[in-house]
């Protein structure tokens, strides 16, 4: 039996969860199953989709591009995975893309650098001129920051995203000091630090991804920078900041599509079942963790509206495409998904959010 794109029938969907399970980005792993796990839970609690139950096909995503892309073809071949989604960083993306292309779908969590026009991808996450772009702007009115260092790992999302930025504060009127990038697996931030000190910054856009970030905040705060020069980064999470500890997150503000601690109601709903279902030990529930429960939402949502896995007929039923999320009420534009964007400060191991900017 062949479903409408040629594929041999299954029993299941399968669908393969791209997430890291080591390196920098490793501290996200955790968190990103669990809520990938809660998605599938929640769909196969009901009739499932396409009157078919829905599972998961873990994929490492922490390993080099080639050799995850090269895993999701065989996988596709073979007919083992309907679909591939998950969380991990541009490069991989890039590559999973070639191999996707007009024969799965693909619903990439992540936020990322934009632009992304692949036959049958689909992303929920947050780009920079709809993120960190109005929260520089909203650091400058709030506390007159407009003197930002860039610092980044040394790959296309943190590129990207600066270069974004470079002509965001070029526009306002007070062009960025510094541009630092280092490769991902960088411990040792001491130069970098001391640069920021002489360029006499009244801001670091921290670009860097998980365990690198860490370290940078650690270092930042033990020199003392904490409080004195506020970092604004679109990645920081609570796993971040449970990492750090409470000494580092000073002067540490974030902003993303969704934070634990969102007073809305679908975030609150959102937060009680998860640990509803995991229990207070669950890994902590944050902004990419969600990405994860995003995408699956938006896969199962295109596929029912669609009423059936054919990309063409998934490009479609994105048009014009508004659901609820525990982000709020959120909606497509093309492939990219467009939402509500809040700022939040980092407060001990918690965040507090201080703004909503509206998608509208």
């Amino acid at each position: 039996m062949f479903d409408e794109s040629g594929r041999i029938g299954r029993d299941t969907i399968d669908v393969a969860l791209v997430v890291p399970f080591s390196g920098s980005a490793g501290i996200y792993g955790p968190s990103c199953e669990a809520c990938a796990e809660l998605a599938i839970a929640d769909i196969n609690a009901g009739p499932g989709l396409l009157g078919r139950q829905v599972r998961l096909v873990p994929v490492d995503g922490s390993r080099a591009p080639t050799v995850v892309a090269a895993e999701i073809a065989a996988l596709i071949d073979l007919g083992a995975v309907d679909a591939v989604t998950g969380w991990h960083i541009s490069p991989v993306r890039k590559a999973i893309a070639e191999v996707t292309a007009g024969r799965v779908p693909y619903v990439y969590g992540p936020l990322y650098e934009g632009g992304e026009r692949t036959p049958g991808l689909f992303l929920t996450g947050e780009t920079p001129s709809k993120q960190l772009l109005p929260a520089m702007s909203w650091m400058k009115s709030e506390y007159g920051i407009d003197r930002w260092v860039v610092i980044g790992n040394d790959y296309v999302w943190p590129r990207e995203t600066g270069s974004a930025a470079r002509v965001h504060a070029r526009a306002s009127g007070q062009p960025l000091l510094a541009e630092m990038y280092f490769p991902l697996g960088t411990d040792d931030f001491g130069a970098a630090i001391r640069q920021i000190e002489q360029t006499e910054a009244t801001g670091v856009l921290l670009l860097l991804v998980g365990g690198d970030g860490v370290a940078f905040n650690r270092q930042f705060a033990a020199a003392g920078l904490g409080r004195a020069v506020p970092r604004l980064s679109p990645h920081v999470e609570e796993n971040m900041l449970l990492a750090s500890g409470p000494e580092s997150n000073e002067g540490l503000f974030a902003a993303a599509g969704y934070f634990e601690a969102l007073n809305t109601t679908a975030s609150m709903d959102f937060a009680r079942h998860y640990y509803g279902h995991f229990g207070v030990a669950a890994p902590a529930l944050n902004s990419i963790g969600e990405s994860c429960y995003e995408a699956l939402t938006l896969f199962v949502t295109l596929v029912s509206r669609a009423g059936s896995l054919g990309i063409e007929s998934m490009t479609m039923a994105a048009t014009d495409l508004r659901y609820s999320s525990p982000r709020g009420e959120v909606r497509m534009h093309g492939n990219q998904m467009s939402q509500d964007i809040y700022i939040a400060e980092a407060l001990g191991l918690d965040f507090e959010v201080r703004e909503r900017i509206s998608a509208a």
